[in-house]
């Protein structure tokens, strides 16, 4: 069974960051989460947040001594990281699963390895969504802010999300009052270019990072179908940071041949900016040949990644992905 946190009111939230930090020239950064979240959540910050050297906020031990420390202290309500980075994975090793009890953490890119290892490994929800910088503006679109309310979804609950109206395709030298800058319209679409419905189970993250749990300790999908679902069908949604055509395509595969894709009921890519091709092979090439591979339904350019704004999806959830004429709806029930 799926042990699903709450977000109460006035919460504490911890930020933490177990993989990249602020550097010195962003720490006024945290000055603005502040007054974003006042009168609203408190909001505490770890040593890690302001700290960022080769590559990561600090070595393994100490980015997993915090994060450890706001995941099991009782006065902390969520934790959501800055945002992603790299190296996530030196610490996976070193988080005090066994004791972890339904808290949420949030976050995308590279804290998404840490989002899909705790729920594999303890059956906890995790929430794959914004991250805490992009919290930080005077207000958040109509995308991003259902982090909150999603977040404040009870155990038999349910919420619906929709697709955004429009989408950022390149980062703003300048953010805007809502951080983002929406420059193209959203569209949905699909392999076959028909409507889809998909039920099941929902898995997924940054494929960049989380196909690294595959034969490892923390990426047994086996021992969570058994022991939390009760073998029940799963929906993966996956986005593309920075994979080459090629590259996502061997991803895939690696997924498919060790039995990711097994009982599988559909599969939903967020929007990439990797498109171009390597010699004639592209990345809607690449969403062919797995749906040829699986005959499953999947759609792409979902709001979910590197491109904002973001859906708020829920690790564990069951979730039911509807897609038709460029626009969709994702329902999660927490059971």
């Amino acid at each position: 069974m799926i042990r699903y946190p709450i977000l109460k009111n006035n919460a504490v939230i911890g930020v933490t960051a177990p993989s990249s930090g602020l550097s010195k020239p962003l720490h006024h950064f945290t000055d603005e989460i502040r007054e974003r979240f006042n009168g609203y959540h408190q909001v505490v910050f770890g040593a890690t947040t302001y700290t960022q050297y080769k590559g990561k906020s600090a070595d393994a031990y100490t980015r997993a001594n915090e994060f450890n420390q706001f995941m099991l202290h009782d006065k902390i309500d969520a934790v959501i990281p800055p945002f992603g980075g790299e190296l996530a994975l030196e610490m996976i090793d070193k988080i005090n699963f066994t004791q972890l009890e339904p808290k949420w953490l949030l976050g995308y890119s590279d804290v998404s390895i840490l989002l899909l290892a705790i729920t594999l490994k303890t059956g906890i929800a995790t929430a794959h969504g914004t991250n805490i910088v992009d919290l930080r503006g005077q207000y958040s679109d109509s995308t991003t802010q259902m982090w909150h309310e999603v977040l404040q979804t009870p155990k038999n609950g349910s919420i619906i999300q929709y697709s955004s109206q429009q989408f950022q395709s390149e980062w703003p030298d300048k953010p805007t009052d809502y951080i983002f800058n929406f420059d193209s319209p959203t569209e949905w679409k699909s392999v076959n270019n028909e409507p889809v419905i998909m039920e099941g189970r929902l898995l997924g993250g940054c494929i960049d990072v989380i196909h690294h749990l595959i034969g490892t300790p923390y990426g047994d999908l086996s021992h969570f179908r058994k022991q939390y679902i009760n073998n029940e069908p799963i929906i993966w949604y996956l986005e593309n940071c920075e994979a080459e055509p090629t590259s996502l395509r061997r991803m895939l595969v690696q997924m498919k041949l060790a039995g990711w894709f097994d009982n599988c009921n559909g599969i939903a890519f967020g929007r990439t900016n990797m498109r171009y091709q390597e010699d004639d092979y592209n990345i809607i090439d690449a969403y062919k040949d797995l749906a040829e591979d699986l005959s499953l339904p999947i759609i792409y350019d979902i709001d979910c990644g590197h491109l904002p704004p973001q859906i708020t999806f829920v690790n564990g959830s069951y979730g039911k992905i509807t897609y038709a004429n460029g626009k969709g709806t994702i329902t999660q029930s927490f059971v």
